[in-house]
């Protein structure tokens, strides 16, 4: 909840600052201009649709990536759940083994590169375009994203570069260049370049201006209206404070913030349920329904399958290879290990958190129906469901907590924060070691990009760079087309790795750390 002195604060800053010249925006303009000039081809190419659907190839990369290794490991993802579990908990682990974080603080900092305005904004557009069955097809996207993220991170471990000071470096640029030099397959080092390449571009704009621009957007939408550079000084400066310190000091930060934003935003979501607790069959009734019949909702059935898929997709990133970096740091000798916890994150991700967000938008019943057949309303243009007040997006999320309690929308202000700012943290990590693959380790290379990172956290939140996000957010999923070609070539690397661990396991070899 806001406070009386915080408005104050947010106020005096306001008054100190000065409005946004003409000439700004001319800037802004300009930039946008040349980016769609020269960029627009690529983001098409990228999010472009199969022919003849509305369903964007990407979308399906990723889904037909997930069910082919879904397949390959045999559900590795519901086999070795509790054992992931104890893995977090730190039941097999051991201080001496080689790494910086461990499995907690790894599954922690890659959380919270993917728990953010995606779970809050996203999924109330999935669910306002393909109605509530969306949330099915959504859940079912992220289980099976599961073992995406159990290949690519058991790879990253695998074939990280470990130093003498105790530093490691991993990742898909890694595991491309090792693992394809090592089964005697040409174009390793080319996929890695252009892997990192994606990885900085990604890091830049999606995982670090378009936080910022969002968090200033909604800190305005509560305390009012003041220049976007202030806001981007101070997360610049507090991010700066945190990021210095590595991924060490970024994985102590993320161990804090993410359990706390995670009870924060379920919680808020639970109570709301909880208050409608006589609607929740109602719900899941409607999320079962529309997910095989549309109930009325844009493109139906397909509809709601189209909009399930790419929320899950676009929020836990599972095949976009980016956790693996994250993951790569963990401290273990058993690279299969840190596989079996981040195969957890897609679960968090999108069948918690964004199952949650959808929960609460279908039993505050802001989706507007027609008494008379129980079927949704479309809006005037018949591309999504009406909805109450006609709000879409973070506004549609926005009303559903308010519509219970007046002051959650402020909760829900309070989280997009946090989100953006873990968002940032991990993201400069993954774009850092994107950075350092392709210049070469070193503190002082390594302080370059984190200078230019913070640059760009103040222009995210002062600017509004449409286009350049745009690309940012092609160049994400550009590196999902990377991974993926490699994770093929790889996965019975990975499958040998698997069954080693688990024979090991049931023998007896592999036992709890005392």
């Amino acid at each position: 909840m806001i406070t009386n002195l915080t408005r104050a604060v947010f106020g005096a800053l306001a008054l100190t600052g000065l409005a946004a010249p003409a000439a700004a925006q001319s800037i802004d303009e300009t930039v946008n201009r040349i980016f769609a000039d020269s960029t627009g081809w690529f983001v098409n190419l990228i999010f472009s649709n199969f022919p003849g659907t509305s369903f964007p190839w990407i979308v399906g990369w990723l889904v037909i990536g997930a069910t082919v290794f879904t397949l390959y490991f045999g559900f590795v993802q519901f086999r070795v759940a509790r054992h992931a579990i104890a893995l977090v908990k730190g039941d097999y682990s051991d201080p001496n083994n080689a790494g910086e974080v461990s499995h907690f603080q790894a599954l922690a900092t890659a959380l919270s590169g993917t728990v953010g305005l995606g779970n809050i904004a996203g999924v109330a557009v999935a669910i306002g375009i393909g109605g509530p069955g969306a949330t099915f097809w959504m859940i079912l996207a992220g289980l099976m994203g599961m073992a995406s993220k159990f290949t690519e991170c058991t790879l990253g471990v695998k074939y990280r570069n470990e130093y003498p000071d105790g530093r490691v470096s991993g990742g898909p640029m890694y595991y491309l260049t090792k693992g394809f030099a090592e089964r005697g397959l040409p174009g390793g080092k080319v996929l890695a370049v252009l892997f990192s390449i994606f990885c900085i571009l990604g890091a830049l704009g999606g995982g670090n201006m378009f936080q910022a621009n969002q968090a200033h957007q909604q800190i305005t939408g509560v305390v009012g209206q003041y220049p976007g550079w202030i806001t981007g000084i101070i997360f610049a400066g507090v991010v700066y404070a945190v990021i210095i310190g590595g991924i060490r000091s970024i994985a102590k930060v993320t161990e804090k913030i993410v359990p706390v934003m995670g009870i924060l935003y379920v919680g808020t979501a639970l109570i709301i349920i909880a208050m409608n607790y006589h609607l929740i069959g109602w719900a899941f009734g409607q999320i079962f329904a529309g997910a095989f019949t549309g109930l009325g909702v844009a493109g139906g059935m397909v509809g709601a399958l189209i909009q399930g898929f790419k929320r899950a997709a676009f929020s836990n990133e599972a095949g976009v290879g980016s956790a693996a970096i994250a993951h790569s740091a963990v401290k273990t000798n058993e690279p299969i290990t840190e596989g079996f916890v981040s195969l957890l994150e897609p679960f968090i991700d999108t069948v918690v958190v964004c199952t949650m967000t959808a929960l609460v938008i279908i039993i505050t019943q802001q989706l507007v129906t027609d008494p008379e057949t129980g079927l949704y309303l479309l809006n005037e243009a018949g591309t999504a469901v009406q909805t109450v007040g006609d709000t879409s997006g973070v506004g549609l999320t926005s009303a559903a907590f308010g519509s219970s309690i007046g002051w959650f929308p402020y909760v829900l202000a309070l989280a997009v924060v946090l989100f953006a700012f873990s968002t940032m943290i991990t993201w400069s990590y993954y774009g850092l070691k994107a950075w350092t693959f392709l210049f070469g380790e070193g503190e002082t290379k390594e302080l370059v990009f984190k200078v230019i990172f913070c640059i760009f956290v103040v222009i995210g939140a002062a600017a509004q760079l449409g286009p350049v996000i745009d690309f940012s957010d092609a160049a994400i999923f550009a590196m999902a087309v990377v991974n993926i070609i490699g994770l093929y070539f790889l996965m019975p690397i990975v499958k040998r790795e698997l069954d080693s661990y688990l024979g090991r396991l049931k023998s007896g070899e592999i036992r709890k750390f005392q």
